[in-house]
């Protein structure tokens, strides 16, 4: 009865998943100490059998959730620091998207996407505006500063042309 309970956890599921909780406790090896320090912990959390059942929950719970309901349980509310050129910044993972926050005047922007419409989105307390649309041919519908739209394939050549679209709006004067 066990058996046939985990093997259809496992046929029924279909997803690879992200594997949140596994590579979250990885990550918190590797930033403990150095690299002796990170083989030992590793080394007993492989005694212990704790990496084991995290793979395990991963595999046959978290991911299945991930799968059926479209978010995993343990991605959610992860808040990461990241470093521009110009700004400090703190990514929040929400259920629906991401908040990022200027860490320097604290203002933030949402990045929502709509399963419904099929759009991701950029949402201040006072405006709401679409910035791509999913399309139901595997392209991607851009919408661009300047009040135009550009329909791209979601691959490197597409972000290449949006780039380039974006930059010859841009000119540089010289002395």
């Amino acid at each position: 009865m066990v058996c046939a309970l985990l093997s259809g956890c496992i046929l029924f599921s279909s997803c690879i998943g992200s594997f949140k909780l596994w590579n979250g406790m990885k990550d918190w090896n590797q930033g403990i100490g150095g690299k002796f320090v990170n083989e030992l912990v590793f080394i007993a959390l492989h005694i212990v059998p704790v990496y084991e059942i995290a793979y395990l929950a991963d595999l046959l719970v978290m991911n299945s959730i991930e799968f059926w309901s479209g978010s995993n349980p343990v991605a959610s509310n992860e808040v990461k620091e990241i470093k521009g050129e110009n700004a400090n910044y703190l990514v929040k993972t929400n259920e629906d998207g991401y908040t990022i926050t200027n860490k320097d005047d604290n203002q933030s922007v949402n990045l929502v996407y709509n399963q419904e419409k099929q759009t991701w989105n950029a949402v201040t307390e006072t405006e709401n505006i679409e910035l791509v649309k999913m399309n139901d041919d595997g392209t991607a519908t851009i919408n661009m500063q300047n009040g135009t739209s550009m329909t791209v394939q979601p691959d490197m050549q597409g972000v290449a042309s949006v780039r380039a679209a974006v930059n010859a709006g841009v000119f540089y004067a010289s002395r």
